[in-house]
């Protein structure tokens, strides 16, 4: 323990004598950061290693991962998360707002099309108000105890979303069979004024999700959007069927019409609710093919085998990756692991990577996973 340990600070004295003097500090602030990887005895026992591991300063230790991270992709994140807020926000002002109207609306023209887009925004206000404290809540800062910090929060939050959107819609259909037998009567002039209130409105938040925000890649957003879709979709529902019942007084039009919409709100729940659950299962991004990853690794020079490849999404817009490399002996380790840093990051926009280099003297038990 003692000749290694000595043999550590004579090989850092030695760098220190060699690197430039403007290098020095920068190579001490490597040295701490590595340093600070270490694993218990059991898991050295697991792997019985005598390891060559590379880290991106350039030095060979007896144990260890390259973890390879930009603070430049989350500047980027950072700011799309102030858009996405943004847009949360405005959209939040506008829902509540009009879900006062279409409730006091529904209560007086008797309308189950009218109150039920005004529970529909009683659960979209609910659900913004959740992804914009969601959105607050991933920025609190990594922990020993949450290491990736919280940004799973978003997409508990998508999930929660996801699941209100079911409840909601399944009390609109059970309401609506309810109905078919014996149809009031509704007050169809007031219900189409109020419900094109709502959809001005509702295409009015839609507009600052998208303007604002980033609907397409963010999970979190994307449930908000699709709560507010889904207003929409209620209110041009309410429209129709008060048009239909004030030229043909055929009142069957309403229940008939809210459970079309019940319909097309459970579609996009749908996907929201199997998205969140593929990534807390820790699935494979959806946007990268694992295949094309490792024949992406294996097309380096010098690597003989790619294995305990995963790929995952800690939340929207930011994916990690870890692996094995399997090297030639005479391989140049460090240029092999700068080559794939590079092409993980240019090919699947993964910045977040952890990579072991092996060589044929390594040699570890086999992973369960």
């Amino acid at each position: 323990m003692n000749d290694k340990h000595k043999h550590g600070q004579n090989e850092r004295e030695h760098d220190r004598q060699s690197l430039p003097k403007d290098d020095h500090s920068r190579h001490e602030d490597n040295h701490a950061r590595c340093e600070g990887h270490s694993h218990d005895d059991n898991e050295q026992d697991n792997h019985n290693h005598n390891h060559n591991h590379d880290h991106a300063h350039g030095h060979d230790h007896g144990h260890g991962h390259h973890h390879h991270h930009h603070g430049l992709g989350h500047h980027h994140h950072d700011a799309g998360r102030e858009g996405n807020k943004r847009g949360l926000a405005i959209a939040l002002v506008i829902t509540a707002a009009i879900m006062i109207l279409e409730f006091a609306g529904g209560l007086l023209t008797n309308s189950l099309a009218l109150l039920s887009d005004s529970g529909h925004m009683l659960s979209d206000a609910s659900s913004l108000a959740l992804s914009l404290v969601a959105f607050w809540f991933a920025t609190k800062p990594a922990s020993p105890n949450k290491t990736y910090g919280f940004y799973r929060f978003e997409i508990l939050a998508a999930l929660f979303n996801g699941v209100t959107l079911f409840v909601i819609a399944g009390f609109i259909m059970w309401e609506a069979f309810n109905r078919f037998g014996h149809p009031p009567e509704v007050s169809s002039l007031s219900m189409i004024l109020i419900a094109s209130v709502g959809l001005i409105a509702n295409l009015m938040s839609a507009w600052a999700l998208l303007r604002k925000g980033d609907v397409k890649n963010n999970l979190n957003l994307r449930s908000a959007y699709l709560h507010v879709l889904g207003d929409a979709l209620g209110s041009v529902g309410a429209i129709a069927a008060g048009l239909i019942m004030l030229v043909f007084d055929w009142y069957l039009a309403d229940p008939i019409i809210s459970v079309l919409v019940s319909l097309l709100i459970l579609k996009g729940a749908w996907g929201v609710v199997k998205h969140t659950v593929h990534i807390l299962m820790e699935g494979t991004p959806i946007t990268v093919n694992q295949e094309q990853v490792k024949s992406t690794l294996t097309e380096i020079q010098g690597v003989l085998d790619v294995h305990d490849l995963h790929i995952w999404t800690i939340t929207s817009g930011m994916d990690s990756l870890s692996c094995h490399l399997l090297v030639s002996d005479e391989s140049d380790n460090q240029a092999i692991l700068q080559q794939a840093i590079r092409l993980i990051e240019e090919r699947f926009k993964i910045q977040h990577t952890t990579i072991q280099i092996e060589t044929s003297s390594i040699q570890h038990s086999e992973l369960k996973v």
